[in-house]
Parts: C-alpha cells; structure tokens; sequence
C-alpha cells in the first residue's frame, strides 16, 4: 500500500517566505517526518528568518506535530528570525491554548 506524501506550497517573498500546509489532517509519524524533510530546506533557504506558516487546510493535528512546530520555532530563534503561524481553525487555535503554546508563538 503506498502512503500518500504530506504536502506544503512554499512561496518565497522579499521579506518572508511563506508555506503553507496542504492536508487538512496531520496525523502520522511518517507524514510528520515528510513535513519536516520539506521544511528543512525552506528553513535553510530563508535568508530573511521570517517564516510564516499557513493553516488555512488544517483541520486536525497531532500533538507530535506541535512539537515539530516548537523545533522549527527554535531553529528560526536561533537564526534570528520570527517564526508566525496563520490561519488556525478555532479548534487547533483552542489547542495551542490548552498547551499554552500562544505564550510561544506569533499566531495571527
């Protein structure tokens, strides 16, 4: 049986570079380590460090996937970049509230 690929559109702009998610469920080990192989390179090419990641197809993750989130933050940090996160359905924006996270990140 072949696993379908997560998938992410990046487009780059002059002062930012934004990604955003293409599956509406993120669920998987493997589709959160595809995520990640993507990202990486986007992380990389980002000169700016201002990477702004896109949820607007978003409608259920796992909490594996908030911690791929939190790296990401802290490897953009450590760039001296900002790191936002867009478009959360209500019910991932409550999420990010239980855990607190909106304390760690930009999420407009």
């Amino acid at each position: 049986m072949e696993q379908e690929q997560s998938k992410i559109t990046t487009e780059y702009g002059t002062d930012f570079t934004f990604v955003t998610f293409e599956d509406d469920k993120i669920l998987e080990e493997a589709q959160i380590r595809e995520l990640q192989k993507s990202l990486e390179p986007v992380i990389e090419k980002n000169k700016d460090n201002q990477l702004v990641l896109n949820f607007a197809n978003v409608n259920f993750m796992t909490s594996a996937m908030l911690g791929l989130l939190v790296r990401i933050h802290k490897r953009v940090s450590e760039r001296g970049g900002r790191l936002e996160l867009r478009n959360l359905d209500k019910n991932l924006h409550k999420l990010f509230q239980i855990t607190q996270l909106t304390k760690v990140f930009n999420i407009t």
